[in-house]
């Protein structure tokens, strides 16, 4: 369906694909994963539209294929005011509109050749998409998203997450031969998580997904594309056995990576007692063993691993407050009420102590994001923080915390930092090199702007952190990065998400919204929830376990026990097996 062979494109300031190629079959559900800011937006709007861009290299695609598309940006036609079917069924209802006028035309019409020729190309058209069992087929998929009972609701009173499934749907239903999505499952709460994941794995055709959900790639892909450090690979096969294969990769690699600098280290001081000799007694030594050495080296150096899937760009985020303060109570939120069309949270209650790390879930649409709103502009008369408290905020909406007209350098600058220097040294560790330096905010990717937001927060030294899905647009390296500073810091949380192993992994405990009230619960009693309501319990056990495996052989990697990784590597490999070997079915709610 798809050809892309020897690839290359650069920015102005950044190079994106050296040479890149892949191919995408009929059928094939692919996931397209990669570090933030590599390039795979850019790579989908060539695809899209490769007349747009000046590129090296071949793409060849079917000038026939009918191209289904589901940006991750999307929000301004969520306020047409029409309703679910019509908004799904728009291509549906317009040919079926046509037909019929063509058809009272032609009772008075003396140009019947012309309008049979028009009539037989609509119907054509309707017959294409199923016309005759298309209603039919709206509803099964409103049923597989759970979104029946929002057929006849107004576009504009859905949720973002109901939006997001309704746009999947009618992406789906015109029956494309190749459906493109950009992150579909970013603000995706559980239950529209996993009706995602039903309507991917319902869709026979073919379907290229970027995505850094890792319920959704362990679930629903049997091709992965991994664009890195300006290559990419293609890979055959679910994500589960890719991230096993990359491991026994990295392991390989970085073994025979440590013998070639052991011997480039002993080749060196060989050629540095020689150059003492030559220095020392220049009209006897003759210099071909010196020369001989040196281009040896060369070669050594030359062929040095290189293995971009391996070496993958990990940022470092560093969380610590400034003041941190004993058990004490950091926020009261009394008698706190929200309501726009309609009340959505009344009368509601709870407090958060200097120490608490605290998780608010609910459905989407419950007025998570407008109660941590009110919690950082501290100006309604239901909250009270705490004078010792210092809040930092990383909005789901980036331009908030941030702005797309100033550059990186400006950002920071405007934030307090002094120099250019100190300000290059700071965003390196997130991510962001120097050339970066001057990029505007507004050209960065999703992911890019979620990191730069995270750095900046950082730089605060807040004692209190207000996160709105805070993992939205990561890649599932940087998702890992952050959880290891949440974890270690030191601060209160309150955290919007719906991200499970963020939750179970970093929080204390949850705050759960449920019919306009809140309500405190345990993680072990979270976790029941999930188990009963969406995931599959032994599923999510067995990944922990394999996470937990995995974190042994990186510290045996650390230490460079490559007989101790191996040993754990064919441990990991009999979970591998197993999540493998069973068909996981989540259940709904």
């Amino acid at each position: 369906m798809l050809k892309i062979d020897n690839l290359s494109y650069s920015f102005p300031q950044k190079d994106l694909y050296d040479k890149i190629s892949f191919t995408l079959e009929y059928g094939q559900h692919c996931a397209f994963i990669g570090t933030n800011g590599t390039g795979k937006s850019t790579l989908i709007d060539i695809i899209m539209d490769p007349e747009k861009y000046m590129f090296d290299g071949t793409l060849e695609m079917d000038p026939n294929c009918k191209i289904g598309y589901v940006s991750q940006f999307s929000q301004l036609e969520k306020t047409k005011e029409i309703t679910v079917f019509e908004y799904i069924g728009e291509y549906f209802i317009k040919l079926q509109n046509e037909i019929t006028s063509i058809c009272t035309e032609m009772e008075t019409s003396s140009d019947i050749d012309t309008l049979l020729e028009k009539y037989q190309q609509a119907l054509d058209a309707f017959n294409a998409i199923d016309g005759d069992f298309f209603e039919d087929t709206i509803n099964k998929n409103l049923n597989l998203a759970n979104l029946m009972n929002h057929k006849d609701s107004m576009i504009s009173d859905l949720s973002g997450g109901e939006f997001k499934l309704i746009q999947v749907i009618k992406a789906m239903l015109t029956n494309p031969d190749l459906i493109i999505m950009d992150e579909p499952d970013v603000f995706l709460d559980f239950k529209n998580l996993n009706s995602l994941k039903n309507l991917i794995n319902s869709h026979k055709g073919t379907m290229l997904i970027i995505t850094h959900n890792r319920y959704l790639l362990n679930h629903c892909f049997n091709k992965i594309i991994h664009l890195e450090n300006l290559e990419l690979q293609e890979f055959d096969g679910n994500y589960i056995d890719y991230n096993f294969s990359l491991l026994q990769t990295k392991i390989e690699l970085q073994e025979l990576a440590a013998a070639d600098t052991a011997e480039i280290e002993r080749n060196e001081i060989l050629i540095n007692k020689l150059r003492i000799i030559a220095t020392e007694n220049a009209e006897s030594f003759r210099g071909k063993t010196l020369n001989a050495r040196v281009k040896i080296q060369e070669r050594l150096e030359k062929r040095r691993i290189k293995a971009p899937f391996v070496d993958i760009k990990e940022v470092n985020i560093d969380l610590v407050p400034d003041n941190i303060i004993e058990e004490d109570i950091a926020l009261k939120v009394n008698n706190y009420s929200v309501a726009f069309d309609e009340v959505l949270l009344e009368n509601v209650s709870f407090e958060l102590n200097s120490t608490d790390k605290v998780a608010i879930i609910g459905l989407n649409g419950t007025g998570k994001t407008t109660l941590i709103q009110d919690i950082f502009e501290n100006n309604h008369i239901s909250i009270e923080l705490s004078e010792h408290i210092k809040v930092a905020y990383l909005s789901q909406i980036q331009d908030k915390t941030i702005t797309d007209s100033n550059t990186i350098h400006e950002e920071f600058f405007d934030a307090g930092f002094k120099t250019y220097d100190q300000i290059k040294e700071y965003i390196s560790t997130y991510g962001f090199g120097e050339e970066q330096m001057n990029r505007k905010i507004g050209t960065l990717s999703g992911g890019e702007k979620n990191m730069l937001q995270l750095a900046k927060l950082s730089s605060s030294k807040a004692n209190m952190l207000l996160l709105d899905e805070p993992t939205s647009h990561l890649d599932t390296y940087s998702q890992v990065a952050l959880e290891k500073a949440l974890k270690n810091y030191k601060g209160s949380i309150l955290m919007i998400s719906h991200d499970f192993y963020s939750i179970v992994n970093c929080m204390d405990s949850v705050l759960i919204i449920e019919d306009k009230s809140i309500r405190k619960m345990s993680i072990r009693k979270f976790r029941k929830m999930i188990y009963s309501n969406y995931f599959d319990k032994d599923y999510l056990e067995v990944e922990q376990n394999k996470k937990a495996l995995e974190t042994k052989i990186e510290l045996a990697l650390k230490a460079n026990d490559y007989t101790l990784a191996k040993t754990l590597c064919e441990e990991l490999e009999g979970i591998i097996k197993l999540m493998n070997g069973t068909k996981w079915l989540p259940l709904l709610y």
